[in-house]
Formats: structure tokens, C-alpha cells, sequence
């Protein structure tokens, strides 16, 4: 299951993503983030994160690296899996 908790603040939008993220459901996030205009920054805390499949992580670092999104409270596990990726 998956659940994400939109605030916002002046300088960023804040989703909060909690339980499962893979590749049934990424497309909620995807529409989360479409949703904040682009003039506004995004920060993805994956704090309450339980499991992210190969493909979401895959996406996370490709918008981290196109500076779409700033992630915070990534887990080890995921960040090291996303700096593993395609090296």
C-alpha cells in the first residue's frame, strides 16, 4: 500500500511517500509531482519508505540527477542502490 502526504511551504512542495512504492504505483508519485508547477521546488521524504522495486529507484535517481526532485530521509539501502545503478 501505498500513501503520499502533500504540504507546502513557499520555497518547496514536501511529499511524504509511506509504505510501498513499485511499479504498480509509481504512478501516483509521478502524478504528485506533475502536479506542483515547475517554478516550485520538490522535496520527496521517504522517512515512512517500507520497500521502492528496481524501477522506482531507477526513477528517483533520474529525476534527483535532473534535479526534479531533492530526496530526504532516503534509506541507506535505497541510496546505495541508486548510486550502484547503471555504473
Amino acid at each position: 500500500m501505498l500513501k503520499i502526504q502533500r504540504t507546502s511551504d513557499r520555497a518547496a512542495d514536501v511529499l511524504r511517500v509511506s509504505g510501498h512504492l513499485d511499479a504498480a504505483n509509481v504512478s501516483e508519485l509521478c502524478e504528485a509531482l506533475d502536479a506542483t508547477p515547475a517554478s516550485i521546488a520538490v522535496v520527496v521524504d521517504l522517512t515512512d519508505l517500507v520497500l521502492a522495486d528496481r524501477e522506482v529507484v531507477r526513477l528517483l535517481r533520474e529525476f534527483e540527477t535532473h534535479e526534479r526532485i531533492v530526496i530526504r530521509n532516503c534509506p541507506a539501502y535505497i541510496r546505495t542502490w541508486m548510486n550502484g545503478e547503471d555504473r
